[in-house]
């Protein structure tokens, strides 16, 4: 996992998509035109939470390292360091794999 000097703000995280297979269970193999994207990624960096009513700070329920999955439409895509990641809300994250 390489470290970024990047740090999200509040509740967002970044997430790198994890490429899925290539071919198919048959032994199709899958052009990158007809691929879509993964909806399955790992976090690299995350905010430090967000504060509740009261002015607490609520930390995050995910940590860098977690394989998470995600919506198909979610996060706002960026390239930093030359590297495609996504940049999304905690609530965005479906659940933690694993």
């Amino acid at each position: 996992m390489a470290k970024t000097k990047f740090r999200p703000l509040h509740d967002r995280v970044v997430v790198r998509r994890v490429e899925s297979e290539e071919k198919t269970k048959g032994g199709i193999i899958i052009p990158d035109t007809a691929k879509e994207k993964p909806q399955e990624g790992e976090i690299i960096a995350v905010g430090s939470g967000n504060r509740d009513e009261a002015g607490k700070l609520v930390p995050l329920d995910v940590k860098a390292g977690d394989r998470v999955l995600f919506g198909k439409w979610s996060g706002t895509e960026i390239k930093l360091d030359g590297e495609d990641l996504l940049i999304m809300k905690e609530s965005d994250i479906m659940g933690v794999l694993g």
